[in-house]
């Protein structure tokens, strides 16, 4: 097979593709068939792991952190502000004040 053969995608056959017998004797083959001891319990991922919505790794739980006064002050100036803007049916969206 050479480079011209899987540029234009006429190759025959990989060396890597193998029949359905094929895996189940190096399935079989690979096995460890070693006899578990009476006692043993199936590890469950579930149960190691403490059950959010989402992966502690995707995303980590909130962590609450304690603003000052006039942090908040500020906070909910802007919210009320905002607020103020969409009932008087103006749009501040693209960040120029416009008619809604």
């Amino acid at each position: 097979m050479g480079h011209d053969d899987r540029e234009s995608g006429t190759a025959e056959s990989s060396e890597f593709e193998f029949t359905d017998e094929e895996l189940t004797q190096l399935a079989l083959a690979s096995a460890d068939h070693n006899d578990l001891t009476p006692d043993a319990v199936a590890w469950n991922y579930r149960d190691a792991v403490p059950s959010f919505d989402l992966p502690e790794w995707y995303m980590p739980a909130a962590v609450g952190t304690r603003h000052s006064r006039g942090a908040r002050l500020i906070v909910a100036a802007l919210i009320f502000g905002f607020l103020l803007i969409d009932a008087s049916g103006l749009c501040i969206t693209s960040g120029f004040l416009t008619l809604a």
